[in-house]
């Protein structure tokens, strides 16, 4: 079990800031965001914009192969706007 984290547009369309979630200890970071999506549908639509942190730590979504333990933090950060 991991705690999700959502920021911005993501706890928008994800309707919540944070929960748990079961996953496989083992997975890669674009399994593990196909995952969320499965929970959260609408978090779909910024698929190609959001930032992935895991552990604190920024991860591309792809092929990394990530070894997730029980409590890890995983943050889904949208892009941020400003000026």
């Amino acid at each position: 079990q991991v705690s999700v984290l959502y920021f911005a547009r993501s706890a928008e369309l994800a309707g919540l800031r944070c929960e748990t979630l079961s996953v496989p200890r083992e997975i890669t970071s674009l399994q593990l965001w196909e995952e969320i999506v499965k929970v959260h549908p609408r978090l779909a639509a910024i698929r190609d914009q959001v930032v992935f942190a895991v552990r604190q730590e920024y991860v591309l979504l792809g092929d990394q192969l990530l070894i997730l333990q029980p409590g890890d933090e995983v943050a889904i950060i949208p892009p941020i706007s400003g000026g």
